[in-house]
């Protein structure tokens, strides 16, 4: 069984762990925009998010031996002023995982549905995310759990 619920400050040692993990798969997809993080980096981000209000950090525990197993940070975005626009709010999922060995029993579902519900009580209006294109896994899995392909981000080199 595993089990949802808000990072703590005490969570920070094991995030370090798991953003190393999500990190060198950045870093393999994109070598060109990511690196690994310094030791020690991710204790001040995970400080922020905690008190923020517009942003959570969701972890999945294993009951069985009370470890962290993944993570979900999400952020509350309000709608751009653009004349154009919709007002909408949105969630965004900034980063999303589950360490190999617990991954394909449910662990990033659980995630993402406290993401959304998350996502309800802050009144957004839809949840957006993006993915390597490369990540044919990450693609069937947010394909799975509702995500469809709204706008294709492109960039060139200056």
């Amino acid at each position: 069984m595993t089990v949802i619920r808000k990072a703590k400050k005490e969570d920070a040692g094991i995030l370090e762990k798991l953003y190393t993990e999500l990190e060198e798969d950045s870093v393999l997809y994109q070598p060109e925009h990511f690196v690994l993080s310094n030791k020690g980096e991710r204790a001040g981000q995970l400080e922020c998010i905690l008190h923020s209000e517009s942003q959570v950090m969701f972890v999945a525990e294993d009951e069985a031996g009370g470890t962290v197993i993944g993570f979900a940070h999400v952020i509350f975005v309000r709608a751009k002023e653009i004349s154009c626009l919709k007002p909408q709010s949105n969630i965004y999922l900034q980063d999303l995982l589950v360490t190999k060995s617990f991954r394909n029993r449910g662990t990033g579902t659980l995630l993402l549905d406290a993401a959304k519900q998350y996502g309800r009580e802050m009144g957004a209006d839809f949840f957006r995310t993006q993915v390597f294109p490369q990540n044919k896994d990450g693609l069937r899995f947010y394909e799975r759990n509702g995500f469809s392909l709204k706008m294709l981000t492109i960039e060139c080199d200056l």
